[in-house]
């Protein structure tokens, strides 16, 4: 099944994809494949066990299942200072 997504990017991720955020189409199944798509797409450096990944304003599992609508934010490690 095809699910219409917006995908927010912050820090590293940001800068290697380009873009703040993206609206894709996708036909991942979980939130996982969904990274690991877009990773090969903008050859993000990071795991995903290193992020935290949030559907729709709230923290999520990688197992979740991509929603169609749904706003995805792949958030990085942030470093302190």
């Amino acid at each position: 099944m095809m699910a219409m997504v917006t995908v927010l990017y912050f820090a590293s991720l940001r800068d290697a994809s380009g873009v703040a955020s993206e609206r894709i189409e996708s036909t991942a199944a979980d939130l996982q494949t969904l990274y690991a798509e877009l990773q090969s797409r903008h050859g993000f450096a990071l795991p995903a066990n290193r992020l935290r990944v949030a559907a729709d304003g709230e923290f999520a599992s990688w197992s979740d299942a991509l929603r169609d609508g749904c706003e995805i934010a792949f958030i990085p490690p942030v470093s302190g200072g």
